[in-house]
C-alpha cells in the first residue's frame, strides 16, 4: 500500500505521452483478453501453447495498464516488470513463431512480433520502458535538486 506522504512526494507518471501509452495497453488488454477467452473456451485443443500465450499477454497488458497510471515506487516498480516482460516474451514468442512455426498451428498476440496486430505489441514495450526511464531520471533529478 502507497501511504500519503509516497503518492505526494512523487509526482504522477501520467502526463500527455503516458496517458496514451496508457490507452493504447488498455485496448491491447481488452483485445488480447476477449481473444484469448474465446479461443480458449472454443478451441483450446487445437492449439493449446498459443492460446496460453494469449492469456499470459492478456494478464501482461493489464497489469501494465494499471501499473502506469497507479500512483507509488511499488506500482512502477511493477510497471517496469510487466513492460520489461512484456517485452522479452514479445521477443521471445515472435523469434520462435517465425523459426519453428510448427508450435504455433494458430496465432498469438506476439506470434511474429504482433504482425496481427499491425507490431504494435513490438513497439509498445520499447515504447513503456523509454516512458518509464524518463520517469526514473526526472526522478532522479529532483531528488539531487532537493538535496
Amino acid at each position: 500500500m502507497t501511504s500519503v506522504s509516497d503518492s505526494a512526494a512523487a509526482p504522477s507518471r501520467v502526463n500527455g505521452f503516458t496517458r496514451v501509452l496508457v490507452a493504447v495497453y488498455g485496448i491491447l488488454a481488452l483485445a488480447a483478453t476477449g481473444r484469448s477467452f474465446y479461443q480458449i473456451a472454443t478451441k483450446f485443443e487445437e492449439a493449446p501453447l498459443a492460446y496460453s500465450l494469449s492469456a499470459v499477454a492478456a494478464v501482461v497488458y493489464i497489469l501494465a495498464t494499471v501499473a502506469l497510471v497507479a500512483p507509488g515506487r511499488v506500482w512502477f516498480r511493477v510497471a517496469w516488470l510487466a513492460i520489461g516482460f512484456e517485452m522479452v516474451g514479445v521477443v521471445a514468442v515472435g523469434a520462435v513463431s517465425i523459426a519453428i512455426p510448427e508450435l504455433f498451428p494458430a496465432d498469438t498476440v506476439w506470434s511474429q512480433f504482433g504482425r496481427g496486430y499491425g507490431f504494435v505489441p513490438l513497439v509498445l514495450p520499447i515504447l513503456g520502458l523509454w516512458a518509464l526511464s524518463r520517469t526514473a531520471r526526472a526522478r532522479r533529478d529532483r531528488a539531487e535538486v532537493s538535496a
